[in-house]
């Protein structure tokens, strides 16, 4: 579909299904895009794209309990706002996606059951205490700043679209669980303590995040394969602690494999938490 065709169609397509995380800085490319295109992309592609929104959506759904719930108001914003650009980052993928399959993002979203997720086990782990919130943004907000930036330049355009408007918020993302980390680790006795507790019960996820997977494998030039982020990740997430005052825990790694449909027993709860108005509700819409 031709650009102005495209307008055209969201034109009628209307401001019906706006919602909160309908944001269109310039040109940026929405979900709601996605769907007027109706460019289906193959299944390899697919898979691809739901991995990516997998781990958005289950990573904005444990974001957003901190509302309401942060150690000050702020922080109920700023986590708040960042549960919401993550949900977009996962409507997008996920809308590109269920377009193979055709379905659509609430499908993938709330009818789908714990098995069939391939999102990372590091999303899926509680919240915990603040500082337990802030390191895992911080490996995670790393890891997707370095993941879109490449992906930016795939060639999948509804894939490079999607990252190149990712990235941007990411990176404010990534720069607030720095600036949480530094000011944590350098701060009281207590909250150095707890940001060393956070890294040690987060850090055996570390491993699946750079895992080259069969999911990425057919896509040379489309996918990123995890393992090419490795050493920068490792470079600035070190930089980090190092000016925090923190180190890197000698802990093993867990046998994680979500990418394959096998969960922590964490997800399961989110999950049913997540969908039961859906499913209670069938074919429900406001």
């Amino acid at each position: 579909m031709k650009h102005d065709e495209l307008d055209a169609a969201l034109d009628s397509f209307g401001d019906a299904l706006a919602s909160a995380t309908r944001v269109t800085p310039g040109n940026a490319l929405r979900p709601e895009d996605i769907a007027v295109d109706g460019i289906a992309p193959g299944e390899d592609v697919a898979q691809y794209a739901l991995t990516l929104g997998d781990d958005a959506l289950i990573l904005a759904q444990r974001l957003a309990n901190w509302i309401s719930r942060a150690p000050e108001l702020e922080e109920d914003v700023a986590l708040g706002n960042i549960a919401l650009d993550v949900l977009g980052h996962a409507r997008s993928f996920l809308t590109y996606a269920g377009l193979a399959w055709d379905k659509t993002e609430d499908d993938l979203a709330y009818w789908r059951e714990e098995e069939e997720f391939t999102s990372l086990w590091i999303v899926e782990q509680p919240n915990g205490h603040f500082g337990v919130t802030i390191v895992r943004q911080l490996i995670v907000s790393i890891f997707q700043h370095l993941l879109y930036q490449k992906l930016a330049t795939s060639q999948d355009e509804t894939l490079a679209a999607i990252a190149a408007k990712a990235v941007k918020e990411v990176d404010y993302h990534r720069d607030h669980a720095i600036q949480w980390t530094i000011r944590l680790g350098q701060g009281t006795k207590e909250s150095a303590e707890k940001m060393r507790h956070a890294l040690e019960i987060l850090w055996p996820y570390v491993d699946e995040m750079f895992r080259d997977e069969a999911v990425h494998q057919n896509l040379e030039s489309i996918a990123v394969l995890p393992s090419t982020l490795r050493e920068a990740w490792q470079e600035e997430i070190s930089a980090v602690l190092a000016e925090a005052g923190l180190e890197i825990p000698a802990t093993g790694q867990a046998m994680a494999h979500g990418r394959r449909g096998e969960h922590s027993e964490h997800l399961g709860y989110l999950l049913a938490e997540m969908q039961v108005l859906a499913r209670k509700h069938p074919g429900a819409s406001w």
